[in-house]
């Protein structure tokens, strides 16, 4: 486990320190301001959304520096995982993976779904997801093709 780590449920009061780290960890990727602006709704993390699905954070010495939503209806989706950028690469990503995995997998789920942000998409791999299609939206009038992958929670 990555050093000094501890994965918790999230709670109600922790949706704005959340959302930051969603938005910032998509800005880590040079996306222009305007296009974070577009997306703020779907980075946003409300206590409403924390308190009805699973919602798992991260915290290195009283500091949360990542989270992930395991959200299971009629599917299994893993909705969010952001990790802060200053800890990214750091094995934070890879810890809460592997505790969404096995979360979902004492939930008897069989297979969890993604819709991954591009540049994210090798590390879904890494972890045992596999390509099963794709989403496309526009923005700025350009396609934007995100990868759908999915992972059977109990090979991990």
């Amino acid at each position: 486990m990555a050093e000094n780590l501890l994965i918790r449920p999230a709670i109600p009061a922790e949706a704005t320190t959340l959302t930051k780290i969603a938005v910032n960890a998509k800005r880590h990727w040079g996306y222009p301001e305007h296009w974070i602006e577009h997306w703020q709704e779907d980075l946003t993390i409300s206590a409403t959304f924390i308190t009805n699905n699973q919602v798992y954070v991260a915290e290195r010495e009283s500091v949360i520096v990542g989270f992930y939503a395991l959200v299971v209806g009629e599917r299994a989706e893993l909705e969010h995982m952001w990790v802060a950028p200053e800890h990214i690469g750091t094995g934070v990503g890879k810890e809460l993976f592997i505790h969404a995995m096995q979360t979902a997998a004492e939930d008897n789920v069989s297979t969890i779904e993604i819709s991954a942000d591009p540049n994210a998409e090798g590390f879904y791999q890494r972890m045992g997801a596999r390509r099963i299609g794709e989403v496309s939206s526009e923005i700025d009038g350009q396609t934007r093709v995100l990868p759908r992958l999915a992972v059977d929670p109990t090979s991990k």
